[in-house]
């Protein structure tokens, strides 16, 4: 036991000097003979279930690898945060909710969107930024929402969503309604004040939540026992009257096993639960993140558990599936999201005069403006941006241009499509349009003046991040 604590200890202080935040492997993980980290714990469902389990993860992987892509050609703008290595947590978990359930996440929400059944086609066009995305272009990658299919949300606060969680919970229970919420949070947010907060108020007022760690070993790029004190996670919460489990991340088997009774007890019995998914996310941080803090020996250590990998194997080897099949799930779902891709492509992004719709600050007992554009001589009302006059449209425009988003016809509710099948329409402002479009490195420049593409140094990831 010595050996193994001098070990470690050399082993951290090593990486203290070289700026990382030490090794993490899989071996390494707090209690993993206890959760049987790795081994196969349950049997399997019936084949339909196993080919919809399969199915999901499958189109999560290649949504957040062609997201990837398609942010390195700056078409999607701002943060980016993959789940890649997260997708058995993810499904696992959402398969364990009913329909009427609720669902709150993380920045890192891509993967939950679509296994609650958000169409691939509306997340991919939300991360483009256009009007017929889940968030009508208005969130983006880190705040997705589907209200239909009951998932309220992606959040860039960490633990910033955890004290709404609650608050839905109350509903829930204040509408006497048998229905739960599902709240899902990065490790790093078990450090915020709002953690006990929440667990504290779940539990003195018996509400019907089930909140789920996903521990995937890392704030932003600090290692889990370099930021939280106790790094058996399961246990942070019971202090405040809400008992924790943990659960393999990465087996999808094992976290709708321990999620489902999870949820049994805070719906049936009104006794909150925490459950925590030990996992690994396989990219960095987000797009931005250069991934010094660990070795890519590491990574590929983590990879020899690939969630999906394990399971089509284990299908595979079972008799479930044939190789064939599976192979012919991950054509199809490359083909989803190809498909997405066209999709968000075409669709346009949203009117300019749209811009304050939806914004609410005041009611009328309080005598202000919700918002005030100031972006021309003649300062108005952003709720009567269409009443604005020219000016400040034209504004809008040329700054538009400027920064190359899109063009004229698409802002305007069209479509690039559009756009090039009028050709000659032309308008004030699309001359500087056109000359960023001939001048390549203008067009970049735009680009990045946009938020479109890789922040600069300085800029990346200040939203924070906890996961």
């Amino acid at each position: 036991m010595a050996t193994e604590q001098q070990t470690a200890t050399e082993k951290d202080e090593k990486h203290a000097k070289d700026g990382q935040g030490g090794d993490v492997d899989p071996s390494d993980v707090p209690a993993a003979a206890e959760i049987g980290f790795g081994e196969v714990k349950h049997g399997l469902p019936d084949k339909e279930t196993c080919t919809a389990v399969l199915q999901k993860m499958m189109v999560i992987r290649r949504f957040e690898e062609r997201a990837g892509e398609m942010y390195a050609k700056a078409k999607i703008g701002g943060f980016l945060h993959l789940c890649i290595g997260e997708e058995a947590t993810v499904v696992g978990a959402t398969q364990a909710l009913r329909e009427s359930d609720y669902l709150m996440s993380t920045y890192r929400e891509h993967g939950q969107a679509l296994a609650r059944g958000t169409d691939a086609n509306a997340v991919m066009a939300e991360l483009f930024g256009r009007e017929d995305g889940c968030s009508s272009g208005r969130g983006g990658s880190m705040h997705l929402f589907d209200w239909d299919k009951r998932f309220l949300g992606g959040y860039g606060i960490v633990g910033g969503s955890l004290p709404l969680s609650a608050g839905v919970a109350l509903a829930c229970d204040y509408m006497e309604t048998e229905d739960a919420i599902l709240s899902m949070m990065g490790d790093g947010a078990t450090n915020q004040g709002t953690f006990g907060e929440t667990m504290n108020l779940a539990a003195l007022w018996q509400l019907p939540v089930v909140f789920v760690i996903i521990n995937n070993q890392f704030g932003m790029g600090t290692a889990l026992h370099r930021h939280s004190a106790v790094t058996d996670l399961s246990l942070k919460s019971e202090g405040y009257g809400v008992p924790g489990t943990r659960c393999d991340g990465m087996d999808v088997l094992d976290v709708h096993s321990v999620v489902t009774d999870a949820l049994r007890c805070a719906r049936e019995e009104r006794k909150p639960q925490l459950v925590e998914a030990v996992t690994y996310r396989y990219r960095g941080h987000s797009m931005a993140d250069p991934e010094e803090y660990r070795s890519k020996e590491e990574v590929e250590e983590w990879r020899e558990r690939d969630p999906i990998k394990a399971f089509s194997d284990r299908l595979v080897d079972e008799g479930v599936l044939t190789e064939d099949d599976v192979k012919e799930f991950d054509e199809k779902a490359i083909e989803v999201i190809d498909e997405a891709v066209r999709f968000a492509d075409n669709s346009p992004f949203p009117d300019l005069d749209s811009l304050y719709d939806d914004i609410y600050v005041f009611n009328e007992d309080v005598p202000a403006w919700w918002t005030v554009d100031e972006r021309s001589p003649e300062v108005h009302r952003g709720e009567r941006e269409r009443e604005a006059g020219e000016m400040p449209h034209e504004l809008a425009e040329k700054g538009a241009a400027y920064a190359n988003v899109g063009d004229r016809k698409s802002r305007r509710g069209g479509t690039p499509k559009d756009q090039d099948e009028e050709g000659s329409q032309q308008g004030p402002g699309d001359d500087a349009e056109d000359e960023a479009a001939d001048d390549p490195e203008e067009a970049e420049g735009g680009a990045q003046a946009s938020g479109e593409g890789e922040p600069e140094a300085d800029d990346r990831d200040q939203e924070g991040g906890g996961d």
